[in-house]
């Protein structure tokens, strides 16, 4: 557990390391791990926010190419929520019928009432929120809205997601005072991102007193 929270907090030492030991098969690396948080629900954990700062800092020295890194990170985003959606279409029913030992059903259900809060714009403001990010496109699938309208939806949020926080960390990543206290940057990054879900979480339990 300590050895995972210090990946999380130094992922730009880390990233760093596997640039020098894989080069540039470091971007095949950087879109695995996008894909696999965005379009595999039951590991929702991965570090995406965060990755993508760090990855867009490490290019912001040259490193690495900002636009590359925006182009296919974008592409796994896009492609990674779309077999999100196809699993949800194919098994979501079954899931949220019982709970499953791959996905916890609380996870489900508060995404459902961030679509009902939300509409179908859900699919754009997930991006950016942890846990509902990966959930978010397997609850589109069960049968919330058409592949049409949440292709539209996908790839708008995708491209939004990944441009934000490389480009961020391109632009402001090699700051001094950014670099000094990167860890707290990381830190206010998740906190920040999780807001939202604290926000609903605490409306839903005034919703249960009332």
């Amino acid at each position: 557990m300590t050895q995972l929270l210090d990946i999380f907090l130094n992922l730009d030492v880390h990233l760093e390391s596997v640039i020098t030991s894989y080069g540039p098969w470091t971007y095949a690396l950087l879109f695995l791990i996008i894909f696999c948080e965005t379009g595999l629900v039951f590991i929702p954990f991965l570090p995406g926010d965060s990755l993508l700062f760090a990855a867009g800092a490490i290019a912001g020295l040259g490193v690495l190419n900002p636009l590359t890194l925006i182009l296919l990170l974008s592409i796994a985003a896009i492609i990674g929520d779309s077999v999100n959606y196809a699993i949800g279409a194919h098994i979501g029913p079954k899931v949220f019928r019982k709970e499953s030992r791959f996905f916890k059903h609380e996870h489900l259900i508060r995404t459902e009432h961030f679509y009902e809060e939300h509409g179908g714009k859900t699919i754009i403001l997930a991006r950016f929120i942890p846990i509902i990010r990966t959930f978010a496109p397997f609850v589109a699938g069960v049968g919330a809205m058409t592949y049409s309208r949440f292709l539209t939806f996908n790839v708008t949020g995708g491209i939004l997601w990944v441009t934000l926080f490389v480009g961020s960390g391109t632009l402001f990543g090699n700051l001094p005072v950014v670099q000094e206290y990167f860890e707290f940057v990381i830190l206010g990054i998740i906190f920040i991102s999780l807001l939202p879900v604290v926000r609903q979480c605490q409306k839903r339990k005034k919703e249960v007193r009332c």
